[in-house]
């Protein structure tokens, strides 16, 4: 006998940053188990298209977009084909995210614009992206996921620490002006669990 739904996600569509792998793709899998709808918006195509076959397996209509939230010109037309081809969004997960760990004293430009750009910059234009369309509807759900590291200092990867940071102090702003809108915004900050990643 199938155990119960724990949520019911029947008509929803929900999009996942970073869903073909670790966190992101059980947050997918999840999705689909409760009845919505699931994009996937990642970098690695033969990655995405093996999380789209357990979704589809799931009897929900799946869909993978390549993209890599780095690129900012992208984030608008990623989440344009979802509605297109799914519905309007009314779930979106930001969970895509890098780590670079090295010292302070040997951190390069380069790496610490990168871990910015994509644990923090991307979570907020996608979420103004998401936000905008919500709206209209006067529903939605936002969720971003951070870290212990936005707690607690560590010997390595400040980046990354700022970013999870920053990220919670972004996502407790955004709810207070997404609230009137019916739009909740919250993260989930985990502790450590056995990724590729990490």
């Amino acid at each position: 006998m199938a155990s119960p739904k724990m949520f019911d996600l029947s008509g929803e569509v929900a999009v996942v940053t970073g869903g073909n792998g670790g966190i992101g793709s059980g947050i997918a899998l999840g999705f689909a188990e409760a009845g919505a709808a699931v994009a996937i918006l990642a970098r690695n195509e033969e990655k995405n298209r093996a999380v789209v076959d357990e979704l589809t397996k799931a009897g929900v209509p799946a869909l993978a977009v390549h993209l890599d939230v780095t690129r900012r010109d992208d984030l608008r037309p990623a989440m344009e084909e979802v509605e297109r081809k799914l519905g309007p969004i009314s779930i979106l997960v930001n969970n895509a995210g890098i780590a670079i760990m090295r010292s302070t004293l040997k951190f390069r430009a380069e790496d610490w614009d990168r871990v910015i750009e994509t644990n923090l910059n991307s979570c907020f234009f996608l979420s103004q992206i998401a936000a905008q369309s919500m709206v209209t509807r006067k529903r939605g759900k936002i969720i971003n996921i951070a870290s212990e590291y936005s707690r607690f200092g560590a010997q390595s990867g400040i980046p990354y620490a700022a970013a999870k940071g920053a990220l919670v102090q972004t996502t407790r702003t955004m709810a207070i002006e997404l609230a009137p809108h019916n739009i909740q915004v919250n993260a989930i900050v985990p502790g450590w669990i056995d990724t590729e990643m990490t």
